[in-house]
């Protein structure tokens, strides 16, 4: 990435224009995912591989209820984080994250709450490591909304919100596509958050701004971020493997732009994951044209209900197994990105099994064979 793009950084953003924010699921879907592109500035740079930073604000209706709820008008002055003076109303809707309760606000909260505040001895029982489950229960499912709404009277001063309330960070998306395709934009696909608890509608901070706030022509205030640890292999010849279930195909997208439009000759296997074929199939059409062109070497799909039996890409993995070893002892690359919790640690099991089945070796020798992958950089994570 070029010193010229370090100009733009999480603390001073680049105001990108929405180019682009198109729903990719059918209406039939369960999950909203959104392709998004904005616009950069001439001599902004970045790799396949690299993420977005987009940065959010709260919604209207929020900080108007919070507003009422603490009873302040909006037009009081405070000090930010970086010691400028802001009006309440924007530090709420720019600068206060006041979505997702944190333990860390709960505890901040309680101690500056005046004696009377109601319920303050179950918010002070909330502190410390030994309750720390309960507070986790506490907070889930909650925002600063609710914390205030059921235990009022708690802020006597508005510059005490800085003291309750973390920043409102900036989201972190991987980039979809390639500058040797799309010179001055950058893509990312977005899964649109939307939930509901304690009787309440939520959204994701972020998602939900590119979901309902953020129209095409709208402003973003976006920063480039390098991710030097999920890279396309030097060798052009090289073979790549991808394992990118939901919008964990978004940095895969950017990898076969960026090998489609190079001319690399090593062959591509994807594999991707998603609820049903005819409602979820995220970039169907792209990648149907990049198997008849030949970028796309393989491509194997796991529609997890258009059957009986739930069908992952770990399955397909399992399924193709023996051609899966030949593709790593042939020097293949493997990538994986998504859901770190569950879809990785799956992935990353199966890949063990095909290893152990391909060399009849025990899972010990298997593990060193990964290990070895690793210290090659032949096995690249991009989980979140």
């Amino acid at each position: 990435m070029s010193t010229e793009t370090q100009k733009y950084t999480r603390n001073s953003p680049y105001l990108s224009t929405m180019l682009v924010n198109t729903v990719l699921t059918d209406k039939d879907s369960e999950k909203e995912t959104r392709h998004i592109e904005l616009s950069l500035e001439n001599g902004m740079l970045y790799t396949p591989g690299d993420a977005v930073g987009i940065q959010p604000t709260n919604r209207e209706a929020e900080v108007e209820a919070v507003l009422k709820v603490l009873g302040f008008k909006g037009d009081e002055k405070v000090l930010d984080f970086f010691k400028k003076e802001d009006t309440l109303d924007n530090a709420l809707r720019t600068k206060l994250h006041i979505g997702k309760l944190t333990r860390g606000s709960v505890n901040s909260y309680a101690k500056i709450a005046p004696e009377g505040t109601p319920g303050l001895d179950f918010l002070k029982g909330l502190a410390g490591q030994d309750n720390k489950s309960k507070a986790e229960e506490y907070v889930w499912g909650r925002e600063f909304l609710d914390l205030i709404t059921e235990h009022p009277g708690g802020i006597t001063d508005p510059q005490q919100l800085f003291t309750v309330l973390q920043r409102l960070t900036p989201r972190m998306y991987s980039i979809a596509s390639s500058q040797a395709k799309h010179s001055d934009t950058v893509h990312t696909t977005v899964r649109v958050v939307r939930y509901h608890t304690h009787n309440r509608d939520r959204q994701g901070l972020c998602s939900g701004h590119l979901g309902e706030r953020a129209d095409v022509g709208a402003n973003m205030p976006i920063f480039l971020h390098a991710n030097a640890n999920f890279r396309l292999p030097e060798d052009e010849s090289a073979p790549v493997v991808m394992v990118g279930p939901g919008t964990g195909v978004a940095p895969f997208r950017a990898f076969l732009e960026h090998r489609q439009a190079h001319g690399h000759k090593g062959d591509n296997w994807l594999f991707f994951g998603e609820q049903r074929a005819a409602s979820d199939f995220l970039y169907k059409d792209e990648f149907t044209a990049m198997q008849v062109d030949g970028t796309l070497t393989r491509l194997d799909t796991a529609f997890s209900r258009d059957q009986h039996k739930k069908i992952y890409v770990q399955d397909r993995m399992k399924e193709n197994s023996a051609e899966l070893f030949a593709w790593l002892e042939r020097g293949a690359y493997f990538y994986v990105c998504g859901d770190a919790s569950r879809m990785a640690k799956d992935v990353e099991q199966t890949l063990l099994d095909t290893i152990a089945n391909g060399k009849d070796c025990s899972p010990e020798h298997a593990q060193e064979y990964l290990n070895e992958l690793k210290k090659q950089k032949r096995y690249q994570l991009d989980v979140y």
